[in-house]
């Protein structure tokens, strides 16, 4: 087995070309951030990030995002980037996604359209204030709950990640494995990335295992996917030998 993802090391080296998330600006007409069917108002960042006026500088996104979900998330990134507590708010933002995923009663809460604004507005800021969760995280989570979006919630923190992981320079990597790979071999992979992403760039792994791949490794950053599988390579094969020979030829 560790032959096999060795291999798949060696190879990795050969095919990948290097990748690097596009960086592009956030486009904010006026104060007011773009979002599908209306708009989060300049009082959507003013009001629960207020920061000093030496602090109000032009923020820009590091990934151009589309749709509700990226337009919440861009504009939380540019609140929580004023205030310097990008990181805090990500914490808290996760945490919150994952208590949700583990109460039905949340979840139910989340997506049922017909409970009224002010009472999702109450219960949200009442969780919040329970959590001490950061003005920031507060004051956005009031914004998706009066807009009744708090079913999207889960897309939109994803979303932030993302941005939050291209402001770190993190790429994220999943690694697809039979088994868990041994500390040797994940330190060699992630030094192998990490020369392949180049400087300024950090490689966060995210393994996976699948058996059903019989053996090698599958690896997914980007738009990039370098499928060096044993089960790849054994569908190739078996293409290759199903091909009709020409004996004219031999």
């Amino acid at each position: 087995m560790a032959m096999r993802m060795r291999s798949g090391l060696s190879l990795l080296r050969r095919s990948i070309v290097a990748a690097s998330p596009s960086a592009a600006a956030e486009r904010f007409v006026g104060s007011r951030a773009v979002v599908s069917s209306g708009t989060i108002s300049s009082e959507f960042t003013r009001n629960y990030a207020d920061a000093p006026a030496s602090k109000q500088q032009k923020v820009k996104v590091p990934v151009t995002m589309f749709g509700v979900s990226g337009n919440y998330a861009s504009a939380l990134y540019i609140a929580a980037v004023k205030v310097n507590v990008l990181d805090t708010v990500e914490s808290e933002l996760l945490s919150l996604v994952e208590a949700s995923k583990k109460s039905p009663t949340f979840t139910q809460f989340m997506k049922d359209a017909s409970i009224t604004k002010d009472t999702r507005a109450k219960a949200i800021t009442d969780i919040c204030n329970q959590a001490k969760f950061s003005d920031i995280t507060k004051n956005f989570m009031a914004v998706v709950a009066e807009a009744g979006r708090l079913g999207h919630l889960e897309r939109m923190v994803q979303r932030f990640s993302e941005l939050t992981m291209a402001h770190r320079g993190e790429v994220k990597v999943t690694v697809t494995t039979v088994i868990p790979l041994p500390a040797e071999e994940e330190k060699e992979l992630i030094e192998t990335l990490q020369d392949i992403l180049g400087q300024g760039k950090k490689a966060k792994v995210d393994q996976k295992i699948d058996p059903s791949i019989l053996g090698g490794l599958v690896v997914e950053f980007g738009q990039k996917v370098f499928d060096m599988s044993i089960r790849t390579r054994a569908r190739q094969m078996e293409r290759f030998l199903r091909q009709p020979t020409n004996l004219d030829a031999l």
